[in-house]
């Protein structure tokens, strides 16, 4: 994988059309079985009625912020992601030649070393070409590195604020990844760009870096 060198600070544009009203009152429930078991599944509900986090809750969360849907809490290793193929787009455990998907602990990081989610109501165009990358979209949702000190439980929604992107190169497809903060992170206030997460956390942005070079 390449991680090119566009990282920057970034106002996301919300495209108010797609965007859906919808009550912040999220539950989910899980079926066949908990994460490690190929059948697992995490489906998003709303009144007792089945929603997807992907099309019904809104990517505007106001004052400049956006919902995160958290598919990989921070320092886990399975791969976890929205299903973009099956109704109502649950999280299941991602499988590659039919296995089960772990990232590796790769010295000095344990798993993901950030909480790991999408941004709902986006995606990368596998038919557009990105002016930046040169390639085409990898026709998922946007994913969100969140970086606030505390650990996001698989399939919570959580208000960001968005601090600068990151673009990768996978196998000739553009995947953008923003750097976000949790709203209510006590370190929210101080953090409104790159340069404040440098201070702030030094070394953790170009610890980002190295670990999407070494994962794969």
């Amino acid at each position: 994988m390449q991680a090119l060198g566009i990282l920057r600070h970034t106002r996301l544009l919300v495209h108010r059309a797609a965007v859906r009203s919808h009550h912040s009152k999220i539950q989910t429930a899980v079926v066949g079985g908990p994460v490690g078991a190929p059948a697992h599944r995490r489906y998003f509900l709303h009144e007792n009625r089945p929603v997807s986090p992907w099309h019904d809750i809104p990517l505007a969360a106001g004052s400049g912020e956006y919902n995160m849907v958290c598919e990989i809490p921070r320092w886990s290793n399975a791969k976890l992601e929205i299903n973009t193929q099956a109704p109502f787009n649950p999280i299941r455990h991602d499988t590659k030649n039919g296995r089960l998907r772990y990232v590796a602990n790769v010295f000095p990081y344990k798993g993901y070393i950030w909480n790991y989610g999408a941004l709902p109501q986006t995606y990368e165009d596998p038919a557009e070409v990105d002016r930046d990358t040169g390639c085409v979209g990898d026709n998922d949702p946007i994913d969100v590195l969140e970086v606030g000190g505390r650990v996001c439980a698989e399939g919570s929604v959580h208000p960001v604020k968005p601090l600068g992107v990151l673009a990768l190169i996978d196998d000739g497809e553009t995947d953008w990844k923003v750097l976000a903060i949790r709203s209510d992170d006590p370190l929210a206030a101080q953090i409104s760009g790159l340069a404040d997460l440098e201070r702030c956390m030094p070394g953790l942005v170009a610890a980002t870096v190295d670990w999407f070079t070494k994962y794969k």
